[in-house]
């Protein structure tokens, strides 16, 4: 799944090659990827490109008319003058003869397309929380997501309702920087447990962002699983402890945590 880094890197990425470019082509491959039916990409022929901008795991093409939004779910991405072995569902053409192609590799589509002229018009946009790759993001709000509640804390990482932009993998990349459970609860989490944690989100996330610039859209995939500490190394000694990664009970080999850091010594029950 496309996380805040790799879609801002992505972002940058296009912005830098894009801009001042004109929409002179747009197809829409796949019908069930445009959720603004009402407003197709054929009306994005002919607007020039002002910028590309991300909001948590979701990228705006910005125009002087119509943007158009991607929201990438669970494998979709988009590549300029690339190819992948994924299935095509959009390609805009441009007047400098470049092409940006929108892709979804997963076994069922989730990546959707929105012809907007207000990124908030977009629900999942209108409601995300404050990101922590914002340079004004703050302990307050992270504070302020978290509160007191009852939830396993990998999952209130990745609601992005309380915090943008963090998904699977980097929601246990962050839990081993701050030597957290993945199963704790919010609610019981210290004052020095939520400096730690705190930590990690702007951390981990910031590091990854600058680990990913300058790296085609088609090495992204692979250069995000080749820095993960963690998560997807079930079986693999921890690059810190070298203790044995355990997968998190009950995730089906989807979350990974290593319990000599994270657990004390004691593997979580399956």
């Amino acid at each position: 799944m496309p996380e805040s880094p790799e879609v801002q890197a992505l972002a940058e990425y296009l912005d830098q090659h894009l801009v001042a470019q004109r929409i002179v082509g747009a197809d829409l491959e796949e019908f069930r990827a445009l959720k603004t039916r009402l407003r197709p990409l054929d009306e994005l022929i002919g607007a020039t490109v002002s910028g590309v901008r991300r909001f948590g795991k979701h990228l705006e093409i910005v125009t002087d008319g119509a943007g158009l939004v991607i929201s990438f779910g669970r494998a979709g991405w988009a590549l300029l003058d690339e190819q992948m072995d994924a299935p095509v569902l959009a390609r805009l053409e441009f007047d400098s003869g470049s092409s940006l192609t929108v892709t979804d590799a997963g076994s069922f589509l989730s990546l959707g397309l929105s012809v907007v002229d207000d990124v908030r018009d977009v629900a999942s946009i209108a409601k995300l929380g404050p990101d922590p790759l914002d340079p004004a993001y703050s302990r307050a709000q992270f504070d302020s997501a978290l509160g007191s509640r009852r939830k396993q804390i990998r999952a209130l990482l990745q609601e992005q309702d309380s915090i943008a932009g963090i998904g699977g993998a980097y929601s246990d990349e962050i839990l081993h920087v701050a030597k957290l459970s993945p199963v704790v609860h919010a609610v019981d989490l210290s004052d020095d447990d939520r400096d730690r944690l705190f930590g990690a989100v702007v951390d981990v996330l910031r590091e990854a962002v600058a680990a990913r610039r300058g790296i085609l859209p088609s090495r992204q995939k692979a250069a995000k699983v080749d820095a993960m500490r963690v998560h997807g190394r079930t079986g693999e000694p921890c690059p810190v402890c070298g203790g044995t990664v355990k997968d998190v009970p009950g995730s089906t080999g989807a979350a990974q945590y290593c319990p000599t850091c994270q657990t004390g010594g004691v593997p979580l029950p399956e």
